[in-house]
């Protein structure tokens, strides 16, 4: 009966399609309540809780059927010995036994156990608050159709693009968020949500926005890169003229003779440590540089790789849509 059902509501949403086609596109998204819930804090604590009664209630399960197992086995080893009377009544137990372990297995996992009748308790708030939500994006961004994957209604292809589950779940999260931020947070944060979801509903918007961001990046790597060498810079130089002040200095007071010395340890330390200073800072830029282009070129493959996918995502769609159309009676 669900699949007759499905079968006209599909066949009434092609008739609709066609009649307003020339008027206004349908636009259809769709969730995963599965997903959703998985995000949902909340219900990720509870649904842990519920699974570990639901092991508790397998290892009473398990225990029970070994009982029954060794009452079998020391039947079938003692039947030789014992009356029939006493035999049909060990076989009476084991019946008993039977039944109620079947009885408490449907009491806890049948279609109408404590396991369901849980779930239904714990997923029933979070459904209500995720359909709320739902409400309020079609509304807001004039969604015609929005549906549910993880639920028995069939899909056979679905574009990541139509996926709205990231916005339920911010949707949701948002209220304890806005309990905790003062105005000019709500403020910005709003604003931020805003943008992404300009983003999200146009792919090119968001390949250009990337590209954006990554150029930002590279710019501010850059200076970073060029303040640091300079701090470097600077650093050599002052260790570089505080070792000329010492020298000039230990002449003047006559510590210091003006040839070189093979005992003046203190004077060729000073000198190695400012050559292995310049050379750190060297090797330190060249490290930096590397790292920066390979950065670049990193990031330059990945929007390419984007940039492709987004073209063949767009050339399937249309080749699916003209082959809807060419088979279409």
């Amino acid at each position: 009966m669900k699949k007759y059902i499905l079968l006209a509501f599909f066949v009434t949403l092609a008739v609709t399609n066609n009649v307003n086609a020339q008027t206004r596109g349908i636009k259809v998204g769709y969730i995963d309540m599965e997903y959703i819930l998985e995000k949902v804090p909340d219900y990720a604590e509870a649904k842990n809780q519920l699974e570990q009664k639901a092991e508790k209630w397998k290892q009473e399960i398990e225990t029970k059927k070994n009982d029954i197992a060794k009452l079998k086995e020391a039947l079938k080893t003692e039947k030789v010995l014992l009356t029939k009377e006493l035999i049909a009544e060990r076989e009476e137990e084991i019946t008993f036994q039977e039944n109620e372990l079947l009885e408490y297995t449907q009491k806890k996992f049948g279609p109408n156990g404590e396991l369901i009748v849980q779930k239904a308790v714990l997923v029933k708030p979070i459904q209500d608050q995720v359909f709320n939500a739902v409400q309020d994006i079609a509304e807001a961004k004039k969604y015609d159709y929005i549906f549910d994957k993880s639920s028995d209604l069939t899909m056979l292809f679905a574009a990541k693009k139509h996926d709205i589950s990231d916005r339920v779940v911010s949707a949701l999260t948002r209220a304890e968020k806005r309990e905790q931020m003062s105005k000019k947070q709500l403020k910005l944060e709003e604003e931020r949500e805003r943008k992404q979801e300009m983003i999200d509903d146009n792919p090119a918007l968001s390949e250009r926005q990337k590209q954006v961001e990554e150029r930002k990046a590279a710019r501010l790597k850059m200076i970073e890169d060029k303040k640091l060498l300079a701090e470097e810079k600077k650093a050599e130089a002052d260790a570089k003229r505080k070792q000329l002040i010492e020298e000039k200095n230990n002449k003047k007071s006559g510590t210091v003779s003006d040839k070189p010395s093979t005992d003046n340890k203190e004077g060729e330390t000073k000198t190695d440590v400012v050559a292995d200073k310049k050379a750190e800072v060297e090797a330190q830029k060249k490290k930096t540089l590397e790292e920066r282009q390979k950065l670049i070129d990193d990031r330059k493959k990945a929007a390419e790789e984007k940039r492709l996918k987004i073209l063949a995502d767009r050339e399937a769609a249309k080749k699916a849509k003209e082959d809807a159309k060419n088979n279409k009676p």
